[in-house]
């Protein structure tokens, strides 16, 4: 089959590869119909993973049909629609027990395309099956469901659930990505008062007001001083980080009230400063966070339902064989506009081993 496949910092191709095979009972293997870019695969490439090892297939989302299915799985069969999550849970766990597959000590937590193949590929093995992928409901498209995989599940579990935002908060989102437009539209789901997006991208700040955010700053015109207009002085309730540099990390914590939450959603690269010097006084809590996806079958149901802009969120689709140009699009997003960019794959026979 082909590929996405990472050599280093900087290198990548679509390119063969060995099919993959389930290798213990527990695993699927499913034939992939639709896959997405995340800005952590950038990050990846970057070489601000050090983890992820030349020779990996990158992408931890995907939408498929399973082809193949170990002895052990029982929620799952060869023929179903599902959605694979960006993480993969063992269910056994002390961190599993307690719903935080993020950190699953049991060969799960974020593994595809990081420790193991990932998604952006024609097939993909996917361990731990039963609580790792979710089988789809008919009426929900795959390029909506897709999104499901990680950037609704992060937005809303690392930046609104963590935030704590509450009916009549003001909310400040920094970065208007994907991500960052996710935790707009989640968060509208607890009625905050007012939701301010910050960004450098006239394009995404305009999508901001698409996804339901009141007010909008470019982040060189003292969006800080927007907030304190907005707030007589206070600061923002919730401030969420959904960029992942040092200089978005440290707005953040200037533009948060006494008694604030900050929820950093960004990967980091690089080492922010944390000015306690300001911030020791102000009782402000900050979470960072890797997404659990114990939310995706809630989220799952409201997006069958038509309750996430979903669709508003896709701005550019590619078949699977164009994954370096997807790539180029989505890494040049405020020249090209780009949001999400979804690939659709085409039909590969699965080579079977022999008898």
């Amino acid at each position: 089959m082909k590929a996405f496949v990472f050599h280093g910092p900087g290198q990548s191709a679509w390119e063969e590869v060995p099919d993959p095979a389930v290798k213990e009972p527990t695993d699927v293997v499913v034939r992939v119909d639709a896959v997405t870019i995340c800005g952590t695969d950038l990050h990846i490439l970057k070489g601000d993973v050090p983890e992820v090892l030349p020779g990996t297939v990158l992408g931890h989302e995907a939408v498929g049909e399973i082809v193949e299915a170990g002895g052990d799985v029982e929620t799952v069969r060869p023929g179903d629609r599902v959605l694979v999550s960006c993480i993969t849970s063992c269910g056994r766990c002390s961190y599993c027990r307690e719903r935080m597959y993020g950190q699953c000590r049991g060969g799960g937590g974020w593994i595809l395309g990081h420790l193991i193949d990932g998604t952006q590929a024609e097939y993909v093995r996917v361990p731990h099956a039963d609580l790792s992928v979710h089988a789809l409901p008919g009426a929900l498209d795959s390029r909506d469901a897709v999104l499901l995989a990680d950037i609704f599940p992060t937005a809303y579990e690392v930046g609104v659930l963590n935030g704590r935002v509450r009916p009549g908060d003001t909310v400040a989102v920094v970065g208007a990505g994907p991500i960052g437009l996710a935790a707009i539209a989640t968060a509208r789901l607890f009625s905050p008062e007012r939701i301010i997006a910050v960004d450098l991208a006239p394009a995404r700040l305009e999508a901001a007001h698409r996804f339901g955010a009141d007010a909008v700053a470019d982040v060189h015109e003292a969006p800080a001083q927007l907030v304190a207009d907005l707030t007589d002085g206070l600061g923002a309730d919730v401030v969420i980080e959904a960029v992942g540099v040092p200089e978005s990390f440290e707005l953040c914590t200037r533009m948060v009230r006494p008694g604030g939450h900050v929820a950093n959603i960004g990967v980091h690269g690089r080492p922010a400063t944390l000015h306690l010097e300001d911030l020791w006084i102000k009782d402000v809590t900050i979470t960072t966070g890797l997404v659990d996806t114990h939310s995706t079958p809630t989220l799952l149901r409201m997006a069958a339902a038509g309750r996430l802009p979903t669709a508003q969120m896709v701005t550019h689709t590619f078949p699977l064989s164009r994954m370096e140009e997807a790539y180029d699009v989505f890494r040049r997003a405020g020249e090209t506009a780009a949001l999400k960019v979804v690939l659709g794959g085409v039909q590969h026979e699965l080579a079977v081993p022999a008898a």
